[in-house]
């Protein structure tokens, strides 16, 4: 019976593969051509840009993927690099997006847009001073930015520098007029002062900039004028002041039921004695047979 010859054999058998020989000099190797790194980088920031149109458009997924491209044709662009640390810190991911802030502000140590995100990343890493260093470094550089204004602001509320929080939200609405998170977060200081009355017409001003639609202020005013008119006693519960109070806080949980989760208002930076006030709202049978069935 004849030996099943392989197919290589066969090949080096037949002529059609020529034996390996003994090297004898330096092996030709194939010609690779140069990478052209700036035009890599230029890539790179055409990318970051598609990224960020799609980022404003809400298409999260494919902004990250993009930008993630960047980053890697462009690893040395501080404005790529903060654009993918903005897209992390947007999904949540603060350490990834801390760690691509802290190299962009490494390459551009001045650039005030970068000193802003690291104070919000500092927030969601509950490093509230941190927080507040970086965003008063970028706003000495970029001092009328309403958002930055707005984020320090929260800083010291965390802080409880309730004075601080205060004058840096005036400047953020200063810096533009319509900025009703600012107005509605001295709201929240004015509260947990002990000022209610004060609180309520920080609410209904921004309730207003927000154009009567925006459901936290309206919650707000809703579980403090209940609270006032002692809508728990039976004998209250029907006077016109509960009524609307009831009607409008629900109408706000209707259109965002995210407010109707303790988390979530904690998130909003909504204090113990708000918090304490919300509870009794919520737990007023309307409003409780309402969320079960958000």
């Amino acid at each position: 019976m004849l030996k099943r010859i392989s197919l290589l054999a066969a090949l080096a058998l037949s002529g059609f593969l020529i034996a390996p020989q003994p090297s004898k000099a330096q092996a030709l190797t194939p010609y690779v051509l140069p990478l052209d790194y700036e035009l890599m980088t230029e890539q790179g920031r055409y990318l970051a840009s598609e990224a960020q149109q799609l980022a404003e458009y809400r298409q999260f997924n494919q902004a990250l993927t993009l930008a993630q491209l960047a980053v890697q044709l462009a690893p040395n662009d501080a404005q790529v690099l903060a654009l993918l640390g903005g897209l992390y810190l947007q999904s949540g991911d603060t350490e990834r997006a801390l760690a691509l802030l802290t190299q962009a502000n490494t390459i551009s140590p001045e650039e005030p847009r970068i000193l802003f995100a690291l104070g919000s990343a500092h927030i969601q890493k509950k490093d509230y001073l941190q927080a507040s260093r970086y965003l008063e470094r970028g706003l000495r550089r970029e001092p009328n930015n309403a958002n930055a204004l707005f984020d320090l602001g929260n800083a010291y509320l965390l802080l409880q520098q309730y004075g601080e929080a205060i004058a840096r939200y005036t400047a953020s609405v200063q810096a533009q007029d319509d900025f009703w998170p600012s107005v509605n977060n001295i709201g929240l200081v004015l509260y947990e002062q002990g000022d209610a009355t004060a609180a309520v017409a920080k609410w209904e001003e921004a309730l207003a900039l927000a154009g009567g639609e925006e459901p936290e202020p309206k919650l707000a005013i809703a579980v403090v004028r209940y609270a006032e008119g002692n809508c728990r006693a039976v004998a209250n519960a029907g006077s016109s002041q509960c009524q609307q109070a009831l009607a409008m806080g629900m109408t706000a949980l209707e259109q965002d039921s995210r407010y109707a989760d303790e988390e979530f208002l904690r998130q909003n930076l909504w204090g113990n004695r708000l918090m304490e006030t919300t509870q009794q709202f919520f737990n007023t049978p309307a409003v409780r047979s309402l969320i079960a069935e958000l």
